[in-house]
């Protein structure tokens, strides 16, 4: 091994010391505020139920009536792929997943609705029987993944019925059990940050005053004014709306219906893939980037019922405008009806499905440094192995094709997926 060179330089160490001092604060902010994804499971949609009409049977109700729908309306691989324009190679997995899917696992993250939707005359009934319902499912093993509830919003007119909502709920998960691992809490139409900031004092108290660890108690901001894109001083009230839950925020939920009525877009034209709502959504994508906090799609109001004519155009919809959110990495989006969710499974299989071999190719090579036709850096090479574990998550992809194409474990995948800060700054070697 031959002599090596001698390198010169400068300037002393105190100079690197002295700007390193200089930065400790914003290295500090960085770690705050910009912690990267938890790397936890993001559900690929949240489904809302009426407080009034959530029971025990739920979720099992809705992949029921979602099997039917096929049975009705697709009843083979091939005519439901004859639907969707999907592909001959594509349409049996794809066919047999979703019912797969439906059979197992049919709503992955539910809300039950005290806010849009709710008819009931008894809220604190209903909130009570929905905690009840939801610990027995947990404890019962048949609960979906995620659950919780929308309470009302933090305006002055519900403030304090939503407050009370919230506390019963909680309360009664208390004494039934304690609270799941896969709760979750949603707040609506928020307009200032002020409101988040009321929200956190509110799951402080409640956390103090049963004794459960500070922070236990996180929840997502629903996006649903033009006040929450752009606040009266020009900024964006979104990105400050993070800073105000305090590391509480779980994700930002884009509210279709509501944002584009605020912005007086006509009914007939107010969907997700609207100029206003890919606006709305982009401003969230990029001042959730980086916190933890996960962005989430709204939803159609085209349901999929009544002649087999009607149902496959309100699913040839569904269908596009999940595959046209996936591609712009919004993971998530919001289902309304039962008839929704063969589309929204469908949507999402076909798309880890078909970029499954390449990005495992890709990401193989990366880490056995094997080169190829694509020069990938670590922000890729997390790309694709988030990509890959998504599709695991919501059973698109098996771990053990999975891990027999890339050679790598669901550790090693972990392990690209949330690499430290500095490794993304850094080249691939």
């Amino acid at each position: 091994m031959g002599q090596q060179e001698k390198v010169s330089t400068s300037l002393a160490g105190t100079v690197s010391e002295g700007i390193s001092a200089s930065l400790a604060a914003v290295d500090a902010e960085l770690d705050r505020r910009y912690p990267g994804d938890p790397g936890t499971r993001q559900p690929v949609h949240t489904v809302y139920v009426p407080g009034n009409l959530f029971d025990a049977g739920t979720v099992r109700s809705w992949g029921d009536r979602a099997l039917a729908a096929l049975d009705e309306h697709a009843p083979d691989a091939a005519s439901f792929a004859a639907v969707l324009g999907l592909s001959d190679d594509l349409a049996e997995d794809v066919y047999g997943r979703v019912r797969a899917k439906l059979e197992r696992e049919p709503i992955e993250d539910l809300r039950v609705d005290f806010e849009d939707g709710y008819g009931g005359d008894d809220e604190d009934h209903d909130a009570a029987r929905a905690a009840r319902l939801v610990s027995e499912a947990y404890a019962q093993g048949t609960a979906a993944p995620y659950t919780g509830i929308r309470m009302k919003c933090m305006e002055a007119a519900v403030r304090d019925r939503g407050i009370r909502t919230t506390d019963v709920f909680l309360t009664g998960l208390l004494e039934h059990g304690g609270l799941p691992e896969g709760l979750v809490l949603t707040l609506p139409k928020v307009t200032y940050p002020e409101q988040v900031t009321a929200f956190v004092r509110l799951l402080e108290a409640f956390e103090k005053a049963h004794g459960l660890d500070a922070g236990r108690l996180g929840f997502e901001i629903q996006i649903e004014t033009s006040q929450a894109i752009l606040a009266a001083d020009g900024t964006a009230a979104v990105a400050r709306m993070i800073g105000a839950a305090e590391g509480r925020a779980t994700g930002l939920h884009y509210g279709t219906f509501d944002y584009s009525a605020c912005l007086g877009v006509s009914a007939a034209y107010q969907a997700s893939d609207h100029p206003a709502a890919d606006h709305a959504k982009a401003i969230m994508q990029v001042a959730a980037a980086g916190t933890g906090v996960r962005v989430s799609d709204g939803s159609t109001n085209v349901l999929p019922v009544g002649s087999t004519e009607h149902v496959h155009e309100a699913w040839r919809l569904h269908y596009g405008l999940t595959r046209r959110a996936l591609a712009r990495a919004y993971y998530q989006g919001w289902d309304m009806h039962p008839g929704h969710i063969p589309t929204r499974y469908a949507a999402v299989f076909a798309f880890y499905r078909e970029g499954f071999e390449t990005a495992a190719k890709r990401l193989s090579a990366y880490a056995n440094h094997a080169g190829g036709d694509v020069m990938d850096e670590p922000a890729t090479a997390k790309a694709l192995s988030s990509y890959l574990l998504r599709g695991i998550d919501c059973g698109a992809l098996d771990t053990a094709e999975v891990d027999a194409l890339t050679g790598l474990t669901r550790a090693d995948l972990d392990r690209f997926a949330a690499p430290r800060r500095g490794d993304l700054t850094a080249s691939a070697e």
